[in-house]
């Protein structure tokens, strides 16, 4: 087995709830994007746009619509992936502690699909919550939180609601996974160990950002279909809101709300494993004087 080092299981779902708070604002504007079911057109208003209005109507705190969702999502969802994946990544890494492309791939689905299912109860939610404000106000939710949210799902819909679009969220969390966590990994290994850059803090920014590029375009497809599902109160399914998405609005449909994902995702990506190395070095400072934190 390899001489792995091991950290506090909860320290990627602190990094990620921190990067929600930085980033939430573009997670509303995407949902807002993504839920536009209409054929793309040249008026349709873009990512500024769509921000611009938003504030406009209804003011700056709106961009924090759904927050509560959101961050009880990473809480759940990406603790759940990064310690799975650690988990899975210390049991098959090599006695220098890389992973082959093949063992990283093994351990971005096991986490991805686990911390889908987690998260998925809170992304139904957030998803409500972020887009609520573009409904007639008839058919606006209005949940106060996230635990508001769960118990009138509950209540109205049944808990298998809390669940709808389960199928493409596991998808996406493997793809998230893979395209964020894996090449994180293996960007900073080339780095390290084939261009001879330092375990830095600029070898952490250039592994970060190009990380959040890969991610938000492998992510992009699968996160409309799944926005869209979720946000339905119609019983369409991955494969029907596929179909119809191909029918209506081709292939670039699947990209709508890529500039304020990338917008989120890059700088979430940025935040999460910059604060995570952050985590990492401070656990092992207080190791190397023997007083380490409680795992």
């Amino acid at each position: 087995m390899p001489d792995a080092k091991t950290y506090p299981f909860w320290f990627g779902g602190v990094a990620t709830c921190f990067a929600t708070l930085c980033t939430h604002p573009f997670d509303v504007v995407k949902v807002q994007l993504q839920t536009n079911e209409a054929k793309l057109r040249r008026s349709d208003p873009g990512a500024f746009k769509t921000m611009s209005n938003l504030v406009k109507r209804n003011g700056w705190l709106c961009l924090y619509d759904g927050l509560s969702g959101s961050v009880f999502r990473q809480a759940t969802y990406s603790t759940t992936r990064f310690a799975l994946y650690d988990i899975i990544k210390g049991q098959l890494a090599d006695k220098d502690g890389r992973l082959s492309i093949l063992n990283a791939s093994l351990a971005s689905i096991v986490s991805g699909v686990v911390g889908g299912i987690v998260g998925n109860p809170a992304d139904v939610v957030m998803i409500r919550m972020a887009n609520d404000r573009k409904l007639p106000l008839a058919e606006q939710r209005q949940y106060r939180h996230v635990f508001d949210g769960f118990t009138r799902i509950i209540k109205d819909e049944g808990v298998r609601c809390l669940f709808r679009g389960i199928n493409p969220n596991m998808v996406r969390a493997i793809a998230v996974t893979s395209s964020q966590l894996a090449s994180y990994d293996q960007i900073k290994e080339i780095l390290i160990f084939h261009v001879g850059w330092s375990d830095d803090f600029r070898t952490h920014l250039t592994c970060s950002l190009l990380a959040g590029l890969v991610a938000t375009t492998v992510c992009s497809p699968v996160d409309v279909i799944k926005t869209r599902v979720m946000n339905s109160s119609r019983r369409m399914g991955a494969i029907g809101t596929l179909t119809s998405m191909l029918k209506n609005e081709g292939i670039r449909g699947f990209f709508k709300g890529w500039l304020p994902s990338y917008m989120r995702l890059g700088p979430h990506t940025l935040v999460t494993f910059l604060t995570l190395e952050r985590l990492r070095q401070w656990y092992d400072g207080h190791r190397r004087v023997g007083t380490p934190g409680t795992a």
